[in-house]
C-alpha cells in the first residue's frame, strides 16, 4: 500500500480522507512525527495549499497532499474565505463562529445567502512537481445550527437539493458530493496516475 502524508493535524478531516482514500496509506503530520508550525500566509486557498504541501514534502521527502478549505458567503463579501479557520479569532469555537455568522445573516432573505464550501488541494511530489486541484460544493446559509455529523461550518451550510446541512448527512453521503470529497476525488487520479508512471 503507497504511503502519502497528509499535511494536517485535524483527525475530522483525516477520517473523511481514509474514507476516500482506503487505497493508501494515509498519515498525519503527527502519525508521520512532524511538528512543524506553517505560515499559511497565501491570497488563496490554492496558494495556501501549496505552501502547506510544499513545506512538509521537503522534511520528509515523501509524496504530500495537503489542503485549505473554508466558507465563502456571497452577502459578507465571501467572508470568511481563506480566513475560516481564523475567522473571529485562533481559538475561537465554531459553535461561537457559526452563532456569529447566523447573527450576522440575521433577516437575510434564502435568495441572498448563497455560500459554499471551496477545498483547494495540492500534492507536491520529491520529485519536484505540485499539482492543485479544486472542489466546491454550493448551498445556501441555514437559519439555525443542525446537525451533529460534521465540523467547522456544516451546521449551517444548507444544501437545498437535499434539505439538510452537510452536518446531518453521513460521512458516506458528504464524502459523495462535499468540496473535499470532490477534491480528492481529483488528487485520486493524480495519486494513480504518478504510481502507473512508475
Amino acid at each position: 500500500m503507497k504511503k502519502i502524508i497528509f499535511a494536517t493535524k485535524n483527525m475530522d478531516k483525516m477520517n473523511e480522507i481514509r474514507a476516500k482514500l482506503p487505497e493508501y496509506d494515509v498519515l498525519s503530520m503527527e502519525e508521520a512525527g512532524i511538528d512543524i508550525d506553517i505560515d499559511e500566509n497565501g491570497a488563496t486557498f490554492e496558494d495556501n495549499a501549496i505552501i502547506k504541501a510544499e513545506a512538509v514534502m521537503k522534511l520528509c521527502n515523501e509524496v504530500v497532499v495537503a489542503d485549505d478549505s473554508g466558507l465563502e458567503i456571497d452577502f459578507l463579501n465571501k467572508a470568511p474565505g481563506v480566513l475560516s479557520a481564523r475567522f473571529l479569532g485562533h481559538d475561537t469555537s465554531y459553535d461561537y463562529k457559526n452563532a456569529k455568522i447566523l447573527e450576522m445573516l440575521e433577516g437575510v432573505p434564502d435568495d441572498k445567502r448563497t455560500a459554499r464550501f471551496v477545498c483547494a488541494m495540492a500534492v507536491a511530489f520529491p520529485h519536484g512537481n505540485t499539482k492543485v486541484v479544486r472542489g466546491t460544493i454550493e448551498g445556501i446559509i441555514g437559519h439555525s445550527i443542525e446537525g451533529d455529523n460534521g465540523f467547522g461550518y456544516d451546521p449551517i451550510f444548507y444544501v437545498p437539493e437535499l434539505n439538510k446541512t452537510t452536518a446531518q448527512l453521513s460521512m458516506e453521503e458528504k464524502n459523495k458530493i462535499s468540496h473535499r470529497g470532490k477534491a480528492l476525488d481529483m488528487v485520486r487520479r493524480i495519486l494513480d496516475e504518478d504510481t502507473c508512471n512508475k
